[in-house]
């Protein structure tokens, strides 16, 4: 069965690689052409990243579908920094199209700290990340909001009905296991049946353990604000099952507040990203594994609603 990855754009270009992100910081940066530059491990999807120097990143989009991203986050994060509890990336230049890429890019401000999903279980405190990212999110949500973009295909439609995902969350769970399958349908069916009624709000788009910094077990930053968009909060949510526990949980649902049918429509978006995710043969070992735990969580959290 082929299931899209709902986040997939045509790869119109070569992936970006080192090579790529030292000529074009040497052509159009040159002040920075000596400092050492290396990959970020793991990459992400829309972008590829390398640390420059000490404090810097170049961020470079994987496809011309992410180009618009690159915009988005140079007019907007300067704006959501002045209201938001936790440092975001900071832009510090933006690359123009030249015959060596022929889309923007862009330097932002390095952050220290690991990954949430690169540090190790002893390491975080997840009472603490679940009560930092719910007050972060809350903040995010009462950023001002005027001009700001709302889904499309900029942000791959974060934010928007979730009836936009509802058909492929579907047809990617009919190849799972029945007990997963129905519990995913579940989820999907009742998460069709709300919408989001009140003004759009910001929404990160994105909230996965590679887009947590961590400092001391803590949350210190919060990255990759190319998915951001103003709309229905709820797929922010999914946090909630991919990264928290029975005991952590309640703790991130108490902070970042919001009622049950949006919380029932978050359950909805999580059961779509990994029934997607066990569907595609492509995705890593460590990717499927945390889709698998996600339904483990979500059968868990839909038996106790029962």
């Amino acid at each position: 069965m082929s299931v899209s990855q709902g986040n997939s754009v045509p790869t119109e270009r070569p992936v970006p690689d080192l090579d790529l992100a030292r000529q074009l910081v040497r052509e159009q940066f040159p002040r920075w052409a000596e400092l050492p530059l290396c990959p970020v491990e793991p990459q992400g999807w829309d972008n590829r990243t390398f640390c420059l120097g000490s404090d810097l990143a170049v961020r470079i989009p994987s496809a011309r579908g992410y180009d618009a991203q690159v915009e988005k986050e140079h007019r907007w994060l300067p704006v959501l920094a002045e209201v938001l509890p936790l440092p975001i990336p900071k832009p510090v230049a933006k690359g123009a199209p030249s015959p060596l890429f022929d889309g923007p890019w862009s330097v932002y401000a390095w952050y220290p700290g690991r990954t949430l999903n690169r540090s190790g279980a002893r390491e975080a405190d997840l009472a603490a990340v679940a009560v930092g990212l719910g007050e972060f999110l809350t903040a995010l949500r009462a950023a001002p909001t005027q001009d700001a973009p709302p889904p499309g295909a900029h942000n791959c439609s974060r934010g928007a009905e979730f009836t936009v995902y509802a058909d492929e969350a579907i047809l990617a769970l009919a190849g799972l296991a029945p007990e997963v399958r129905e519990i995913g349908e579940r989820c999907v069916r009742r998460a069709t049946e709300s919408s989001w009624i009140e003004a759009p709000v910001w929404l990160h788009g994105d909230i996965a353990p590679g887009n947590l910094l961590l400092s001391e077990g803590r949350l210190s930053a919060v990255i990759d604000f190319g998915c951001s968009a103003i709309g229905d909060p709820a797929c922010d949510l999914v946090a909630a099952w991919t990264m928290f526990d029975r005991e952590t949980r309640p703790l991130f649902v108490r902070a970042a507040g919001l009622d049950q049918e949006t919380w029932y429509r978050a359950q909805g978006w999580a059961a779509w990203k990994a029934a997607i995710t066990l569907a595609g043969a492509d995705s890593m070992p460590e990717v499927r594994s945390l889709a698998e735990r996600t339904l483990v969580e979500l059968a868990e959290d839909v038996a106790q609603q029962a």
